[in-house]
């Protein structure tokens, strides 16, 4: 599944990924591929993707924390999240 991650500044991140994992406002949850259709309010938290690969942008590589070679996380205050068609659109502050 494609993953977008957006905020005011910039594409944050944008990639094939396994799973993303949501700091959501009743707790957090884990969209995979195929999940259904999905919009949701996002609360300050951690993002985590996992994914086979990771390619970041020199100017916002520094925003990510590594876990290993394929799990990154993004700490973030707020944010949306919709899930259609087997792509995933976060728009983070």
């Amino acid at each position: 599944m494609i993953l977008e991650i957006v905020s005011p500044e910039a594409k944050l991140f944008s990639g094939e990924v396994t799973s993303v994992t949501l700091p959501g406002v009743d707790g957090s949850f884990q969209i995979l591929n195929h999940h259904a259709p999905i919009v949701s309010i996002l609360e300050k938290g951690t993002i985590k993707i996992a994914a086979p690969s990771f390619n970041f942008s020199k100017e916002v590589a520094d925003k990510f924390t590594k876990v290993n070679d394929q799990t990154y996380t993004l700490e973030i205050t707020s944010g949306t999240i919709e899930m259609k068609d087997n792509k995933i659109i976060v728009l983070v502050d």
